[in-house]
């Protein structure tokens, strides 16, 4: 059977950029366009021409791409033709051969916000797609409020996506800017439109979270026969954010009746980088993943409980819904003490560590998780470390560097401008490749600020292990974590740190120690050591 065609477009380098705390730089925005092209998107959002210089420049320096590139801009202003509005002049300069204009379709905001008839705004729309079309560009037109205005005046709501179709919009998207859209609503409005005379082949989709249904919606919209999806990577956006790609996408290729139904334009190969590019975005905003997201957070196939890993064991669809490798995820097993052998040699497998059942070394490697726990550790969120001691007690873990000395101090002083600020320095000596080495690192960023002793530890263990330095040189310390375990006299610090590099992996490990600084140094080594073993780097010296 053919399959029918459902066209992705992405906004994350201009309704993603709308998110509180992000702004791309033009070299971010080329990096992230480059990676939604790999993917395999039918259209990237560029920005608003005109609107700051950073969208200006990128659209000047933009990438080649295989997906239709898009300028972003709003109808005509009233009272002004469309060929004399220089702020739609400024889009078309872009040069983009395609081109999205917002417009009103919600009677409140046309009398209200813009203070204009409902005439005149429709004709504002019919003028300015019109314009598109006759420049030879491919004309979208974004229906704002069109869901909210719809439930208010369902005729002059279809009125404006209409006038945007019959002026010869290639795409009207009805768009629930505010968010608090139902599927059963969204299902409704779509239905309507088509039944008024705008074919489901030129309908598109935009949706926001603000109730936690902006990918239902999306896909509500779809069954109802729309064709287009806009959404963004992580599911950036302003508020709640937008309709989120990295799950969107494989529910389409993976799910029924979607992947038997439509063809996305993105291939199953390209889908096993929907986790890397996932955190490629992530690495980008210097933000944690979020380990709990759909599809392509770390904990998103992670089997904790006991029942649950013995049947994984035998059959993992009994609790996966999708194969975590279809999407460039992988299956955790967390260890803990809760832990049995079965779980146990499941979670060694997942690490390419094969043991076979009754080895001796299985009751002693949850001996030791026992004890470790006791003590304050949690092997249930650090799965690197886990796998590290494993690999002591089965012999299997080579010595890299030896750790000889460090040393971290923290001074209070005032800078140049009078003002105090704190400086961490640190001073790391290891035994790597038969040399000792010493590194000195400061915990100032290119900003100025200070990062912390955490910081200054990990540049200084990270400067230089000898032969080892270009299995590092990828690392970056993304999370960290601190929680005072026990209590009383007794209490100690838990660290937990999380680390990625450059293929995309994430990995956790943690320290125990009533020193802070010690459990974070007892961390960052056991990184810096998976890191190593899982590269396959070779012991020398």
């Amino acid at each position: 059977m053919t399959k029918e065609r459902l066209y992705l477009y992405d906004t994350t380098l201009r309704d993603g950029q709308q998110t509180q705390g992000v702004q791309f730089s033009t070299a971010e925005k080329q990096q992230i366009a480059k990676a939604l092209d790999t993917l395999g998107v039918d259209y990237i959002e560029g920005g608003w021409p005109g609107a700051n210089p950073t969208d200006s420049e990128f659209f000047e320096t933009r990438p080649e791409t295989k997906a239709t590139f898009t300028a972003f801009g709003m109808t005509k202003r009233a009272g002004m033709s469309a060929e004399n509005d220089d702020v739609l002049s400024a889009v078309l300069n872009a040069g983009t051969p395609a081109v999205c204009l917002v417009g009103k379709s919600h009677d409140f905001h046309v009398e209200t916000a813009l203070g204009i008839t409902l005439a005149e705004n429709t004709e504002n729309i019919s003028k300015s797609v019109a314009h598109i079309k006759a420049q030879g560009r491919e004309a979208l037109f974004d229906a704002e409020h069109f869901f909210d205005g719809y439930k208010a005046n369902p005729e002059y709501a279809i009125e404006a996506a209409k006038a945007a179709y019959d002026a010869g919009a290639r795409w009207v998207v009805l768009c629930d800017t505010n968010g608090g859209a139902l599927p059963s609503e969204v299902t409704e409005a779509v239905n309507a439109v088509i039944a008024a005379g705008v074919p489901g082949d030129h309908l598109g989709i935009h949706t926001h979270n603000d109730t936690e249904h902006a990918v239902a919606n999306s896909l509500a919209a779809v069954d109802a026969g729309a064709r287009q999806i806009q959404g963004t990577l992580n599911g950036l956006g302003e508020r709640c954010g937008n309709a989120n790609l990295t799950t969107l996408i494989p529910m389409l290729l993976l799910k029924e009746p979607y992947a038997s139904k439509f063809d996305t334009g993105v291939t199953h190969k390209a889908l096993k980088d929907m986790t890397r590019i996932s955190r490629m975005l992530d690495d980008v905003l210097n933000r944690v993943p979020t380990k709990q997201a759909a599809f392509v957070g770390a904990s998103a196939f992670a089997h904790k409980a006991g029942l649950h890993a013995s049947a994984i064991l035998k059959d993992p669809t009994t609790y996966e819904h999708v194969d975590p490798s279809k999407v460039g995820n992988s299956r955790i097993i967390p260890m803990s003490n809760q832990a049995g052998q079965s779980n146990l040699r499941r979670r060694l497998s997942e690490a390419g560590i094969d043991v076979e059942k009754g080895n001796p070394a299985l009751p002693r490697i949850l001996e030791k998780i026992k004890e470790k726990e006791a003590l304050g550790y949690s092997f249930d969120t650090a799965q690197a470390s886990f796998e590290l001691l494993a690999r002591r007690e089965l012999g299997l873990l080579p010595s890299y560097f030896e750790v000889k000395r460090y040393r971290v101090t923290v001074e209070r002083r005032k800078n140049k401008r009078n003002k105090m600020v704190s400086l961490s320095e640190a001073v790391v000596v290891v035994k790597a490749g038969g040399e000792k080495r010493l590194s000195v690192s400061e915990s100032m960023d290119e900003t100025g600020s200070d990062r912390g002793p955490v910081n200054a530890l990990a540049k200084a263990l990270a400067k230089d292990l000898g032969p080892y330095q270009e299995y590092i040189d990828d690392m970056r310390l993304v999370d960290f974590k601190v929680r005072i375990t026990q209590g009383g006299t007794e209490a100690v610090t838990r660290v937990i740190i999380d680390s990625v590099d450059g293929q995309g992996r994430q990995w956790s490990t943690v320290g125990v120690s009533a020193n802070i600084v010690d459990a974070s140094f007892e961390a960052l080594v056991d990184a810096t050591i998976w890191k190593l073993v899982r590269d396959g780097a070779q012991p020398i010296g």
